[in-house]
This record gives C-alpha cells, sequence and structure tokens, in this order.
C-alpha cells in the first residue's frame, strides 16, 4: 500500500476523532476532508465530488419531498393518531414505533420509511411530551434492523446477492433465506434497545409545557360536517394534549365549562383554548378544527387556507383596532388576516375572542398570506412581526398523498422502476397534486444532511482507490489462522468497521470476493459467511455516518457525534454478538463431506 493508502487511513481517524472531541458539525468536517483528498492528488475533482451526483444522495433529497408531502397533507398526524397512541413512558413511545417501522422495513426501502416516519415522530413528540432525542435514534436503528430480515429489506443484500450470483455462478439466495438469521437479531435488537436506550439517550425536550410565559387564547370551531362531529372530546383526540387546554365550548349562544371528556361535538361548536404557540400550531393541523369566523354552515370544509400561515404580531398604540373589539375591527378585512388569538401580559383572556378588545402591546396568533409579513413591516399597525412559518395541512389531499408514496414503493419494490425514478417521481407528483408547496418542498431538504451524504462518498472513494480498504480487510482475515470460527468473527469485524467509513454496498462488494478465496481454500461452508457479510454491512449504529438512515435522524433528534456513538457503539457490539451466535449455532462452518 502506498502513501495515498496511509493518508486516508489516516484521514479516516481523523474524521472520527474530530467529530468524537469537538463540536465541529459533520457536513463541515466531511467537506474538509474531501478539500485534503484533492489537495494531495488522491483523488481528482471528479471522483471527490461524484458523490454529490450519486443516485443514493438524489434519492434521499427527493424522499425529503416525499415526506414534505405526507406531512404537510396531514398524512403525519394519520400515522400518530392511527398506529402510535398517546403513550406516556418512553418505553411504551419506543414499543408502539417498533413494530410497524421494523415491518414495513423488511419489505421497503429504508428511506422512505424514516423520511415518512420523522415529521410524524415529532409531530407525537410534541403531542405526548417525549422528547424527539428518545426516539429518533431507535427510529432509525428500527428500520434498520427490519431492513435485515429479507432480501429485498436493504440494497446491500440485494447487491451482495447480484454480486454472489456473478462470482460463482450459484442461483443465489431466496427472499427470506437471511430471516433465519436478521429476524431473531431485530428481535434481540430491539429487546436490547427497550431495555438501555431510555437511559442512554439525552433527554433535550423542546419546550416544558408555558414556558414561554405567554399563553394564548384561541378559538377555532368545529367545521360543520367534518369528521370531528358527533365525537367525544377524547375521540376527537382534544382531552390530553400538551401544552394547549380546553377551556370552555360555545353551542347555540351557551356556554360549556368544565367540559366532560364524554361532551359530543356539533358542527359549529366554537372551541375556546388556552396554550403556547407551538401547541396551537398542533392544534391548528387537527382534521376538523377550523377557524371560528370560518365555521359557517355554508362552508363546511374549507379548500383556500392551503396557502396561509401562522404569524405572530405585537398590536402598535397607533393600530387602528385599537380600542375595538376584535369582531367590530373588521380586521380581515382591514389586514387581510384572521386573528385566532390573544395574549396579554402573558396570561390567558378570559371571555369569546370576537369580544375581546385589543390594547397595545396584546400579542395576536394570526392565520395570514406570506405577502402579510412583508406588507406590515412598512406598517404603523404592529411593532414586531414574527412569521412562524407554518402552512396549515391540506388534509383533503391526504389520501392522495399516501397514495403516492405507496405507488412509488410498489413501483420500485417490483423492480418497475429504479427506487432513484420512483423518488423523483414522487417527489413531482407531491408538488403537481398539490399535496405540498414548493416552499414546503425547498425547506423540507436538509442541506447539512445532504452534502454530509455527499461528501462521506469522497473517504470511500479514496480508502478504495488507495487499497487500504482491501489492504485492511486481507490483513484482519490472516490473523484467523485459518481457524473458522475465528475467520467468520474477523469477517464479521471487518465489514462492520468499513461500513462506518463507507458505503454499506461498497464495504459488502470489497469483502465479497476476499471471503469466497478464503473459504474455498480452506474447506468452508460459504453460506453463514455471506450472511455475516450481509448483516455486517447492514447493522451499522456506532456512528451517524455509517448509514444514511442515521444522518437523517441525526439533526431532528438533535445529538451529538459523541452521543451517537455512546449508544451506537454497545448497539453495534450486541448485534455483533447476536449475529455470530446465531451463525455459529444454526450453519455449519465448514463444508459437509
Amino acid at each position: 500500500m502506498d502513501w495515498q493508502g496511509w493518508l486516508s487511513l489516516a484521514l479516516v481517524a481523523g474524521v472520527l476523532g474530530t467529530l468524537t472531541l469537538t463540536r465541529l458539525k459533520p457536513h463541515v468536517v466531511m467537506m474538509g476532508a474531501l478539500t485534503v483528498l484533492i489537495t494531495f492528488g488522491v483523488l481528482t475533482g471528479p471522483e471527490a465530488l461524484a458523490g454529490f451526483a450519486n443516485e443514493g444522495l438524489i434519492t434521499v433529497a427527493a424522499m425529503f419531498v416525499v415526506a414534505a408531502g405526507i406531512n404537510a397533507s396531514g398524512g403525519a398526524e394519520l400515522i400518530v393518531t392511527r398506529l402510535l397512541g398517546r403513550p406516556k413512558k418512553v418505553r411504551a413511545a419506543m414499543w408502539r414505533m417498533f413494530s410497524p417501522v421494523a415491518v414495513l422495513s423488511g419489505f421497503l426501502n429504508n428511506t422512505p420509511v424514516v423520511a415518512t416516519m420523522i415529521p410524524a415522530v415529532n409531530s407525537w413528540s410534541r403531542k405526548t411530551g417525549i422528547a424527539p432525542s428518545k426516539l429518533m435514534i431507535p427510529l432509525s436503528y428500527a428500520s434498520i434492523l427490519g431492513g435485515t430480515t429479507t432480501l429485498i429489506g436493504t440494497s446491500t443484500n440485494l447487491v451482495l446477492n447480484g454480486q454472489y450470483r456473478a462470482l460463482t455462478g450459484e442461483d443465489g439466495f431466496s427472499l427470506f433465506s437471511i430471516t433465519a438469521v436478521g429476524l431473531p437479531v431485530a428481535l434481540l435488537g430491539l429487546l436490547f434497545m427497550w431495555l438501555f436506550f431510555p437511559r442512554l439517550l439525552p433527554d433535550r425536550k423542546q419546550n416544558e409545557p408555558f414556558a414561554n410565559m405567554r399563553e394564548f387564547t384561541l378559538e377555532v370551531a368545529v367545521a360543520t360536517g367534518g369528521p370531528l362531529v358527533d365525537k367525544t372530546i377524547e375521540e376527537a383526540g382534544l382531552r390530553h394534549l400538551v401544552r394547549v387546554y380546553l377551556v370552555e365550548i360555545e353551542r347555540d349562544g351557551t356556554i360549556i365549562t368544565a367540559v366532560p371528556s364524554e361532551e359530543r361535538l356539533r358542527g359549529g361548536d366554537r372551541l375556546v383554548f388556552a396554550g403556547d404557540t407551538d401547541a396551537i400550531s398542533d392544534l391548528l393541523r387537527i382534521n376538523g378544527i377550523v377557524p371560528s369566523e370560518e365555521s359557517d354552515a355554508s362552508q363546511p370544509l374549507l379548500t383556500d387556507r392551503a396557502e396561509r400561515r401562522l404569524v405572530e404580531a405585537v398590536v402598535s398604540p397607533h393600530c387602528e383596532a385599537v380600542g375595538h373589539a376584535i369582531r367590530d375591527a373588521r380586521f380581515r378585512d382591514r389586514y387581510g388576516a384572521a386573528v385566532l388569538a390573544v395574549a396579554r401580559n402573558g396570561e390567558r383572556i378570559k371571555g369569546n375572542l370576537g369580544t375581546i378588545e385589543l390594547e397595545a402591546g396584546d400579542t395576536l396568533l394570526l392565520e395570514a398570506r406570506p405577502a402579510f409579513v412583508t406588507r406590515q413591516r412598512y406598517n404603523k399597525d404592529f411593532l414586531l412581526i414574527n412569521d412562524l412559518d407554518t402552512e396549515q395541512p391540506r388534509h383533503d389531499h391526504m389520501y392522495m398523498a399516501w397514495a403516492i408514496l405507496l405507488g412509488l414503493v410498489l413501483a420500485a419494490g417490483f423492480g418497475l422502476i429504479s427506487m432513484l425514478n420512483a423518488a423523483l417521481l414522487g417527489a413531482a407528483m407531491m408538488l403537481v397534486t398539490g399535496c405540498c408547496s414548493v416552499h414546503q418542498a425547498e425547506k423540507s431538504l436538509d442541506l447539512t444532511v445532504l452534502i454530509t451524504i455527499g461528501a462521506s462518498f469522497a473517504l470511500g472513494a479514496a480508502l478504495d482507490k488507495s487499497g487500504a480498504a482491501v489492504f485492511l480487510a486481507t490483513n484482519i482475515i490472516d490473523l484467523s489462522g485459518g481457524r473458522p470460527w475465528l475467520i467468520l468473527v474477523l469477517t464479521y469485524m471487518t465489514v462492520s468497521l468499513l461500513t462506518e467509513t463507507i458505503t454499506n454496498n461498497a464495504a459488502a462488494i470489497l469483502m465479497l470476493p476476499v471471503v469466497l478465496g478464503i473459504t474455498a481454500s480452506a474447506g468452508l461452508n460459504p453460506t453463514p459467511f455471506i450472511f455475516a457479510i450481509m448483516m455486517g454491512a447492514s447493522a451499522s449504529f456506532a456512528t451517524p455516518l455509517g448509514y444514511q438512515t442515521n444522518l437523517m435522524v441525526y439533526g431532528p433528534g438533535g445529538y451529538t457525534f459523541l452521543e451517537f456513538m455512546r449508544v451506537g457503539i454497545p448497539m453495534n457490539i450486541f448485534i455483533g454478538c447476536c449475529t455470530l451466535t446465531v451463525l455459529m449455532i444454526g450453519w455449519p462452518l465448514e463444508k459437509l463431506a
């Protein structure tokens, strides 16, 4: 191995050390490594930048847009309501999340599963009061474990099976060949997370109840003909909301206070809530809840709210609406915005929202179009404008969004089109059908994740081109001294180490010919060794760089690199021990006579 190989290995060690010991962001460190590789001529410019044109990266970017369509149409709330429920403890939340994620990942690509679940888990976290940092890593790991249970659960298994057939001329493995290894390992891995991760993961809650010291009075209505009509308060999901509570119901001129859970909602009911900004934003995403002024029976479901967003505004002493009740101030006609909630001196204002007389200094939560913010910045009526950048869900597009996601997954799963084409078509359909706006699609693209993924390919390419990867693999295997069990252990360890620094597929493909050569010359049964490569390449937990779903949850969970390693390294060791134990018990390592 020449100096380029040693430089590549040193760079890998430097990247891991920097991410572990400093607070530098992964995309900054990875771009620095890419710059070094180009500067010293280890890679040419096109080779170093090839990762940004990699179809895996573009697939992830397109799936962010697909996930935005699911979220913007209210599809994430459908998952939360129907599947996840309202657990009170972290362990209960994990168990509810594991089943759908692991099962789906066994038959679908991990990327769309995790991309779809990230906004759902975020919304679920706010409703249950459980920090996203307690759930995002388990989400990624459950998806990874689920993907190891079938041949189509991960692209690595498919790529390796195709390479095995090409090199050996054998028929390859069936859909459930790997299940005998993957299923018990996945179950043990989920149990390990359930037992230990609640203590190991950081508790980084976004907001404590009413921590912003500003409690809004919010008045909304039950849409006439909407899905909440004739449901009880409990069934409608309005009883156990976090950071917002139902104060009273106004119905036919009468006020219902201390509202019981069994109270049934009627179309046109005006509901008065108290809560903070984030909680109100979640409340307005419920299908069937509309602003109180738009609850007219002649307009049962609204179709023009999709482009509006939530805006906070502080009333100026010069505002023409000061001294007038909101209903009499003709707020919508005058400003093109609807008042949803009012806060005064950090306290809830009693009474009907429409009858509240505005005072200077009141904080209003408005629903307005994007142009409102620009227009009012130069107006004397408001002292401060804060665009919360929250658009209302397009609930009438919910099932369309899910149909698009299901269609792209089935098309890719049955091999009709590639996953890249399916993701791009899915993203385009989300925009064309109006499931999400262009603004929402742009906002969904997490550039730090995409830059990290694209730049990480350069490090893998350097290890491959310089011969460092093959050097590591062959020397580690040589340590076995010809003992079959030690060859199996070192095979798994080598793949597991490689996959943390280069792509899963690359690690598997590099190791396959080396292992096939060793097993052929030593007269060993290749099957358990192939399964060890499949499992080692997929079961990547130690760092966020090892698997793209790890990178996808890295930002939303608010993790540091060290926090990821604190749970990832024990997980890697545990899954490795489980995999090797199952392989040694279930398969003979030497060929039968």
